[in-house]
């Protein structure tokens, strides 16, 4: 199955919260969207006694991610949406913008599921995960937080960039990385988070996520997914793909590590020099042609969601589907072999 959705709320969208954003992607039929948690700002509190025995999940109006909890005259900080709050805790709740509480997300994920939306949740673009500025646990908390927020809306993956090499040598920072990937993994499994950790492949060759990066990451870091990000992947490629068998050779490699075989990826027009992404674009400016990722995939049996993060967002991301079916058009138009031969035979008599 393909689909096709914008990275964010619409920019047609009337309204500006997500409840607007899932009901115009399905109204301009498309079938994903990509939530954008662009704030990770926290707010805290001491649990009042309204709180006590209650958990994160419970707490109307505050999207909990963290309770502080004192244990022999430290502060032991819990992420989990189970746990049970206590008095004396401190409660962090982030200022995300994307919902009041859980009970909102939860309600807005049945929305999208009712409407056939696949819902991914993108972690904000800033990552450290090397540590090369000192911002490693932030960032691990940042994803951590974001995939409490995912499992709430039953989104099946959770996107994050990675970060910069900074001075560290490539392979210090693939293990620092690594490290923290492994770090979040297991905190999503403690968590009982089912959304995935999925890693994005960058346009830069400072930033880690080349495609051979990610596919060593996820490798060395079991149950975390690639996302292939075909502009990143095509600037850092000096425009790598042109023709049908190009994009499949990298699908080939992503799909070998990808459990179930699906696919997330994100697609959009691209401007690059040198073997770096300069900007996104439309589709329609950029190198980076969508037809022949349209072969391909009714070449073979993919299973993908192409998220559009072109800046005209849903847009090209209905431009992406109107190829696809139009390729689709001109195939079952073709003629069949022998229909072919029958015609060439009959013009060959008349002649």
């Amino acid at each position: 199955m393909i689909r096709f959705g914008p990275s964010g709320i619409p920019l047609s969208c009337k309204g500006r919260t997500l409840r607007d954003g899932i009901e115009d992607i399905h109204n301009l039929g498309l079938t994903a969207m990509e939530v954008q948690l662009v704030r990770v700002n926290l707010n805290e509190r001491y649990a009042g006694d309204e709180d006590l025995g209650r958990t994160p999940r419970e707490i109307p109006g505050e999207l909990v991610v963290q309770i502080g909890r004192k244990e022999d005259r430290k502060e032991v900080l819990i992420s989990s949406l189970d746990a049970k709050i206590e008095k004396g805790d401190v409660l962090y709740s982030l200022a995300s913008g994307i919902a009041s509480d859980y009970r909102e997300l939860e309600e807005l994920g049945d929305l999208a599921r009712e409407m056939d939306i696949e819902l991914s949740l993108h972690t904000p673009y800033y990552m450290d995960l090397a540590d090369a500025d000192g911002l490693a646990e932030k960032s691990v908390r940042s994803v951590i937080w974001g995939g409490m927020l995912a499992a709430a809306m039953g989104s099946p993956i959770v996107v994050t960039h990675l970060g910069m090499f900074g001075e560290l040598e490539p392979k210090e920072a693939m293990n620092r990385i690594a490290k923290n990937l492994r770090l979040i993994r297991d905190a999503y499994k403690k968590g009982k988070i089912r959304s995935r950790l999925g890693i994005e492949a960058s346009g830069r060759t400072e930033v880690v996520g080349s495609l051979d990066e990610l596919l060593t990451l996820v490798k060395n870091a079991k149950g975390v997914l690639p996302v292939l990000n075909f502009a990143h992947v095509h600037a850092r490629g000096f425009g790598l793909f042109k023709r049908p068998e190009d994009f499949d050779e990298v699908l080939t490699k992503v799909e070998k590590v990808s459990d179930g075989g699906h696919i997330h990826a994100h697609f959009s027009g691209v401007e690059h020099a040198d073997g770096n992404e300069l900007r996104y674009t439309p589709i329609k400016k950029g190198d980076l042609r969508f037809e022949p990722l349209a072969e391909c995939l009714l070449d073979e049996d993919y299973d993908l969601t192409i998220v559009s993060s072109s800046p005209l967002l849903e847009h090209d991301a209905m431009y992406m589907k109107v190829i696809l079916e139009r390729v689709l058009a001109k195939r079952l138009m073709r003629p069949t072999k022998p229909e072919k031969e029958e015609k060439e035979e009959r013009g060959a008599k008349r002649r």
